[in-house]
C-alpha cells in the first residue's frame, strides 16, 4: 500500500521432538506399536502421512486470518530444496572447523532418548519438599529435598558428610570436593574415601568452587551427570562415570543396582546408606527440576559424543551488528537479553537422537589396518562424495576405506536458522536470492529470539557475510486472560478458529478427549474450561481478532481476554452498519473522489473538521506504523471512526441531507465520501476482510485499484488539512452537547421533547464560531439554541469558567415528580456507597482483597459520588421551578 516491492515468504519448519512425540503417541494409541516396531523408514513413512493430514491446518489458519503471503513460494523445512541447503552449510561450516564432535554434557530426555535443546527444558522452581509423576513410575517421586549421608575413609577412622538433592548420582562419584579455605577438612584432604556399593576408592580434593554455607561445605562430585562437577572434574583430572542407560535405568556398573529404574534406586539407596549407619538425615531444599516439555521426564544431564557448532566467533559479530545499529532489535528492551546470552554463550550441540529430520550429512571413517581411538570423519552431500573427500583428506586408497553416515539428525533450529536464504535457492545463487536477501524485518516471539533470530544472525553473517534483516521485531506472547501461560492441561489454550466462527463448552471438550493429553489430565482441563468459558467462546469473526491482538500487543506478555475481542466485533458491526447508512446519501449511478490536499471553499466548518480529524488520524497512524507501536494505530482508527464520524459527523450530516441547500449537500456528499474511503484504507491492514467488502460498494470514481489491499496508503501529504484551532473550538461544543444530553437524561426527557438552550459566553471567547457550531450539532442535543435572553428557573450547565449553557426545562417536566424520582436514585446510591466504603474500610482489605476489585471498587465509588453530586444539582434546579 506503500508502494515498495514486499515478500512475505510463507514456510514450516519439520518440529523434530514434537512431531515426532505426537505421532509415536498416536501409533500406541492406535496400533500398540512403538516406532522400534516398524522400523526407521517405516517410521519416516508414517510422519509423512500424518504431516500430509495435520500440516495443512497451520496454512489454512493463517489463510482464514487474512495473512498476506505469497503461497506460491510456501516451503518445508524438509523439502528437497531446504535439505540441499541444509546439507551444503553443515558440509561448509565442518570443513571450515565451526562444526566439531566433542564428548560432553548434554539435557538428555530418558524418555525420547535423545539430546534436547535448553527451549526444550521446562525449568520447575520448587520450594521444598514436593511429590511429582514422572512418566514410568506408579508412584510419585520426591523432590525438593536434600539428602545427607557420609563416607567412611577407607581406613574407617574418620567420615566426611556430604548433601545432594539426586541421591542416585552417588554411584558415578569420582571424588568429594571441598573448599581449600574450610578448616574444617583440612585434615581429609588428600585421603581416600570407601564408595559404600562399589569397589571403588574417592579422592578428598579442593576446589574454590565449593560454596563453604551449601548443605556441609563438601560436596560430592559425579562428573558424567552434573555441569558443576564435571567441569570441577576437568580441573583435576577425574574420571568420568556414567551410570544411566539411554532410557534411564542404571547402567551394568552400578553393581547391584543395575538394571533398576533410577528413581526406584533413590529410595533403595537412602534404606541401604541407613542400614550400614550412613544416612544422616533429609531436609527440605528449594531447587529447580528440568523437565522434558514434550515428554515431562526428568531431564539428566549426560555424557554423549554430539556434534557442536563452535559459537564464540558468531556472537562476537552478532553483538556488533546491534552495538552498531545494524541490527535493530525492537522493542530495545531486549539488546540486554541478547547482550547477556552472547556474552555468555556456549557451543550449540546440533545433533539430536530422533529419526525424523534432516540427518546428519557426517559419514564416519574406519581405515582398513588401521586402529585409533580417534573418531575420523568426513562431511558430504553423499557417500560417493564422501569416499572422495576421505581417500584425499587421509590419503588412502578407496577399496582401504569404509563409511558409516551418522545415524543422529539436526537440530531442527540448524535448518530454521537458514531459512532466509534456503528458501530463494542457496547455495545457487538465483535472481530471488539476490532480490530478495537480505530482508528488512523479521517479527517473531520474544521466546525464541536466542534460540531461533539468533542462530539465523550467526548463519547469515558467516555463510553469506550479511545479516539476514536489518530489524527485528518481537511480539509478546499471548497468554489468557488471567495472565496464565496457555496449556492444554489447564483447558486454556485458544485456537484462534474458535474465536473467528465460536465454539461451545461441549466443543471444547470434545477437542480435549480427541488430543493427546493424558487422560488424569483431561477432567481438569475440562474443569478449566467450565471456568473461563461457560458459554463457549462467542463468533468474533477473522478482523476483529486481528484488530484485538494489534490492540492488545504491549509488554512482554499479552493477556487475551475474549470479552475485548467480542468487544471489537461489535466495533466490526457498527463500522459494516455505518458505511451502508452512509451510502444512502450518494445517488444511484454517481461516483465520487477524495478531497486533493487543496480543499475547495464551499466546505462548511463540520467538513473541514471532519478532514481535520481524518488527517490527525492519518498522522498517528502512520506514526504507529513506524515505530511499530500497533496500540497506537488501533486507537485512533478506532477514534476516527466511531467517535469522530459515526458519534458526531454522520449524526450532524442527517439535518443537512434533510433541509440543507445543494451547495452544503455536494461538499457534505464529497467529504464523507473522503472519510469512508480514507477510513477503509487505515483500517485495511488490521481488518483486511471487512474493508475490502465495504470497498468494493464505495461510489469510486477511480476503479484503476481493484482491492483496498494493493490502493495507496494514506499520508500526510495527502491530508495537510488539520487545524488544530477548529478542533478545539468543537471539542468545547461537544461538551457542551455532552451536558446538556447528561441533563435531560436525568430528568428522563424523550428524544422527541426538544429543549431550548441559551449559551453563556466570555467576551474573549470565540462567541459567533461557537455559537455556529452549536446550531450545527444542536440536533446532536435534541436543542434549538436560542439568543434571548434565558428565563429564570433554567438548569445551568457550566462548561468551562468562561462558557456556559442555560437550559430551559420549566414546562417540560413536573418537578415534584421528578424530584421523588431523584430522592430515590440518590437513596439507592447513597447506600452503594456507605457498602463499599465499610468494605473497603476493612483492616485486610489492601491484602486480602485482589488488586483487580479493589480498583473496580475505587472507580465504583468515584463513579458513585460523582452521581450524587449530579443528582443533587438537578434537585437544586427543580427547586427553582
Amino acid at each position: 500500500m506503500n508502494g515498495k516491492t514486499t515478500l512475505w515468504n510463507p514456510g514450516c519448519d519439520h518440529a523434530g521432538i514434537a512431531t515426532q512425540v505426537v505421532v509415536e503417541k498416536k501409533l500406541w494409541r492406535e496400533e500398540k506399536k512403538t516406532r522400534h516396531d516398524l522400523g526407521r523408514e517405516n517410521f519416516i513413512k508414517k510422519i509423512w502421512e500424518w504431516k500430509e493430514q495435520k500440516g495443512v491446518r497451520i496454512y489454512e489458519q493463517l489463510r482464514a486470518l487474512g495473512s498476506s503471503y505469497d503461497w506460491s513460494r510456501v516451503r518445508f523445512t524438509m523439502d528437497p530444496i531446504m535439505c540441499k541447503a541444509v546439507c551444503e552449510a553443515f558440509i561448509r561450516l565442518h570443513d571450515a572447523g565451526d562444526i566439531y564432535r566433542a564428548n560432553r554434557l548434554v539435557n538428555w530426555s530418558c524418555t525420547l532418548k535423545s539430546a534436547i535443546s535448553d527451549i526444550e527444558v521446562d525449568k520447575i522452581e520448587l520450594t521444598g519438599r514436593t511429590l511429582m509423576n514422572i512418566p514410568g513410575y506408579q508412584s510419585k517421586v520426591e523432590f525438593g529435598v536434600l539428602v545427607y549421608f557420609a563416607y567412611k575413609t577407607t581406613d574407617g577412622e574418620h567420615e566426611i558428610v556430604v548433601a545432594t538433592t539426586r541421591v542416585e548420582t552417588m554411584l558415578a562419584d569420582a571424588a568429594v570436593a571441598v573448599n581449600p579455605k574450610d578448616q574444617r577438612y583440612k585434615d581429609l584432604v588428600g585421603k581416600k574415601l570407601k564408595h559404600p556399593f562399589l569397589d571403588r576408592e574417592i579422592p578428598v580434593i579442593t576446589d574454590e568452587s565449593v560454596d563453604l554455607e551449601f548443605g556441609t561445605g563438601a560436596v560430592k562430585i559425579s562428573p558424567a551427570h552434573d555441569q558443576n562437577d564435571y567441569e570441577i572434574a576437568k580441573r583435576h583430572d577425574l574420571p568420568f562415570i556414567t551410570i544411566f542407560t539411554d532410557d534411564g535405568n542404571m547402567a551394568a556398573n552400578c553393581g547391584q543396582y543395575s538394571g533398576w529404574k533410577r528413581y526406584d534406586v533413590r529410595r533403595k539407596i537412602v534404606d541401604d546408606l541407613a542400614a550400614l549407619g550412613l544416612y544422616k538425615e533429609t531436609k527440605e531444599h528449594a531447587m529447580v527440576v528440568p523437565l522434558c516439555s514434550r515428554s515431562k521426564d526428568v531431564v539428566e544431564p549426560m555424557l554423549k559424543p554430539q556434534w557442536y557448532i563452535k559459537c564464540d566467533n558468531m556472537a562476537a559479530e552478532a553483538i556488533k551488528a546491534v552495538k552498531s545499529g545494524e541490527l535493530k532489535i525492537i522493542p530495545d528492551m531486549y539488546e540486554k537479553t541478547w547482550f547477556h546470552w552472547m556474552e555468555t554463550i556456549r557451543d550449540w550441540c546440533i545433533s539430536r537422537q530422533l529419526w525424523w529430520g534432516h540427518r546428519i550429512p557426517a559419514y564416519r571413517v574406519t581405515l582398513s589396518g588401521v586402529e585409533s581411538d580417534e573418531e575420523l570423519w568426513v562431511s558430504a552431500h553423499s557417500e560417493a562424495e564422501a569416499l572422495e573427500k576421505a581417500t584425499k583428506k587421509f590419503n588412502v586408497p578407496a577399496d582401504n576405506i569404509k563409511l558409516a553416515q551418522d545415524e543422529d539428525v539436526l537440530d531442527t533450529w540448524f535448518s530454521s536458522g537458514l531459512f532466509t536464504f534456503s528458501i530463494f535457492g542457496w547455495p545457487d545463487q538465483t535472481e530471488d536470492l539476490q532480490a530478495f536477501y537480505p530482508g528488512s524485518l523479521l517479527e517473531t516471539g520474544h521466546d525464541i529470539l536466542f534460540f531461533w533470530v539468533a542462530r539465523m544472525v550467526f548463519f547469515g553473517q558467516r555463510l553469506l557475510g550479511k545479516l539476514p534483516f536489518k530489524e527485528i521485531y518481537l511480539h509478546p506472547m499471548v497468554r489468557d486472560a488471567h495472565g496464565r501461560k496457555m496449556s492444554k492441561s489447564l483447558g486454556n489454550v485458544i485456537d484462534p478458529m474458535d474465536v473467528v466462527h465460536g465454539v461451545t463448552l461441549e466443543q471444547l471438550h470434545e477437542q480435549l478427549e480427541d488430543s493427546n493429553l493424558d487422560p488424569r489430565e483431561v477432567e481438569k482441563a475440562k474443569q478449566g474450561q467450565k471456568q473461563d468459558y461457560p458459554n463457549g467462546i462467542p463468533e468474533c469473526g477473522t478482523d476483529a481478532l486481528r484488530f484485538a491482538l494489534c490492540a492488545m500487543t504491549q509488554g512482554r506478555d499479552l493477556n487475551l481476554d475474549i470479552l475485548r475481542v467480542q468487544g471489537y466485533r461489535f466495533f466490526c458491526n457498527k463500522l459494516w452498519n455505518a458505511t451502508k447508512f452512509a451510502l444512502l446519501y450518494f445517488p444511484k449511478d454517481t461516483v465520487y473522489e477524495v478531497h486533493t490536499p487543496s480543499l475547495p471553499s464551499n466546505l462548511s466548518p463540520m467538513d473541514k473538521w471532519m478532514l481535520s480529524r481524518i488527517a490527525f488520524a492519518v498522522n498517528k497512524v502512520n506514526a504507529g506504523f513506524a515505530a511499530y507501536d500497533f496500540p497506537t494505530a488501533t486507537t485512533h482508527c478506532y477514534n476516527l471512526w466511531l467517535y469522530d464520524l459515526c458519534d458526531v459527523y454522520l449524526e450532524y450530516l442527517k439535518p443537512v441531507f434533510a433541509s440543507g441547500s445543494e451547495e452544503a449537500q455536494a461538499a457534505a456528499r464529497r467529504t464523507l465520501y473522503t472519510a469512508l474511503e480514507l477510513g477503509l484504507k487505515l483500517l485495511s491492514p488490521f481488518m483486511p476482510f471487512l474493508t475490502e467488502e465495504l470497498y468494493q460498494r464505495l461510489p469510486r470514481k477511480d476503479t484503476s485499484c481493484p482491492s483496498i489491499c494493493v490502493a495507496s496508503y494514506p499520508t500526510d501529504a495527502d491530508t495537510p488539512w488539520r487545524s488544530e484551532e477548529l478542533e478545539s473550538n468543537v471539542d468545547t461544543v461537544l461538551k457542551m452537547v455532552r451536558l446538556v444530553r447528561s441533563t435531560r437524561s436525568d430528568y428522563n426527557l424523550a428524544n422527541k421533547q426538544k429543549t431550548t438552550a441559551h449559551l453563556i459566553i466570555a467576551d474573549d471567547q470565540p462567541v459567533d464560531t461557537l455559537k455556529g457550531l452549536f446550531r450545527s450539532l444542536q440536533s446532536l442535543a435534541y436543542s434549538e439554541l436560542s439568543d434571548d435572553e434565558p428565563p429564570v428557573g433554567c438548569s445551568i450547565l457550566t462548561v468551562s469558567d468562561k462558557i456556559e449553557v442555560r437550559l430551559v426545562l420549566k414546562g417540560l417536566i413536573d418537578p415534584q415528580k421528578e424530584m421523588t424520582k431523584l430522592e430515590k436514585k440518590k437513596d439507592a446510591l447513597s447506600q452503594t456507597i456507605a457498602k463499599l466504603q465499610q468494605a473497603m474500610a476493612a483492616e485486610d482489605y489492601t491484602t486480602k482483597v485482589p488488586a483487580e476489585v479493589q480498583k473496580t471498587n475505587s472507580e465504583k465509588l468515584a463513579q458513585s459520588q460523582g452521581e450524587i453530586e449530579r443528582l443533587q444539582a438537578a434537585m437544586e434546579t427543580l427547586k427553582l421551578m
